[in-house]
């Protein structure tokens, strides 16, 4: 291992679980030995990980049937993250100074394994932690979205809706509204992320403002929010909508949620009379992931999109990055840099 790696390294990991949202005093920063990579693995200096709402469940015990196993008190907490090669075995295809994704994020340096290079598919690396792949797949695979037609996001200034609105309309959408607790977001999503309209959350049913921002309904719907939202997006569809359910921030925003269910009562008549389609979306295959990055750096490098995000420096202040996304104080992802 090259003389200039230090001894050791700081991870973010949970001390307690609390009884609602998590924040800085039920997690801490600890020093522990620099990771020693294993057979077919390399070590990275983490350059940027996500700070990414799911964590809220994850903390919470986590839920039977998802990909990622639950955290307990004493774990090093875990993300997407893009790291720099440190130190990886000779006759390998990685490099010192190669950038890797993977999902060893929330600690300074992490043994992962040897994967491909990210190489300058995307002009900012940092935009590999963009949740726009989930929106991606979402609008052309789940939902199939056709030109014309009018699509509904859910948490439209999020981490998958500030880029949802603008991949909608480059795949031609007709007209994009999206919904919001914050004017201030509300502004931002019709200035610069592609929506038309922004639907404001200010406590009172959301239905009739939805109603009016589209009065003839909608047909494509990608859900981050559930709850009232989902309600109302149901009630706006139109016959033979398409609805894509790929998160439920009312549930792991809220503090009197446990986190961990998201109950929602939907009109099932609705559903009939309507044929609508209602399908649930949890992670993307390599095709997919591929597609995506190959359109999404060629629509930043042509300014036709925008990465939507937060960079917070230094991974001490992850913590209290964490506590704010969760009160929505910011837009799109959140990224700390190390």
């Amino acid at each position: 291992m090259p003389p200039t790696l230090p001894r050791t390294a700081r991870e973010i990991r949970l001390a307690e679980v609390p009884s609602g949202l998590p924040g800085p005093e039920h997690l801490t920063v600890s020093e522990v030995p620099l990771p020693v990579p294993g057979a077919g693995e390399v070590l990275v200096r983490n350059r940027w990980f996500q700070v990414f709402p799911s964590l809220r469940t994850l903390i919470a015990g986590g839920v039977p049937g998802t990909p990622f196993p639950p955290l307990r008190p004493g774990d090093a907490l875990f993300g997407p993250a893009v790291g720099e090669v440190v130190a990886a075995p000779a006759g390998g295809d990685l490099r010192p100074g190669d950038l890797v994704a993977h999902f060893q994020g929330w600690r300074e340096y992490a043994a992962v394994p040897a994967a491909a290079p990210l190489g300058d598919a995307l002009p900012d690396p940092a935009a590999h932690l963009a949740s726009g792949a989930t929106a991606y797949a979402a609008l052309t695979r789940v939902a199939r979205l056709r030109a014309g037609e009018t699509v509904l996001v859910t948490g439209g200034a999020g981490g998958v809706g500030s880029l949802a609105g603008q991949i909608a309309r480059l795949l031609g959408a007709a007209r994009v509204i999206g919904t919001t607790g914050s004017p201030a977001k509300a502004g931002r999503m019709t200035a610069e992320l592609g929506y038309d309209a922004a639907v404001l959350r200010d406590g009172g049913p959301i239905g009739g403002r939805l109603a009016e921002a589209a009065p003839d309904g909608v047909d494509v719907v990608v859900d981050t929010v559930g709850g009232e939202q989902l309600q109302a997006a149901v009630a706006a569809a139109r016959p033979g909508a398409r609805l894509v359910v790929v998160g439920t921030l009312a549930a792991q925003l809220s503090p009197a949620s446990g986190g961990t269910t998201a109950p929602v009562e939907l009109d099932a008549f609705q559903l009939i009379a309507k044929n609508i389609t209602l399908r649930g979306l949890t992670g993307v295959d390599d095709e997919i992931h591929t597609e995506w990055t190959e359109r999404f750096g060629a629509w930043l490098r042509s300014g036709a999109v925008t990465f939507p995000h937060t960079r917070i420096a230094g991974i001490e202040r992850a913590p209290l990055a964490l506590r704010e996304l969760f009160e929505g104080r910011h837009v799109g992802t959140v990224v700390i840099e190390t």
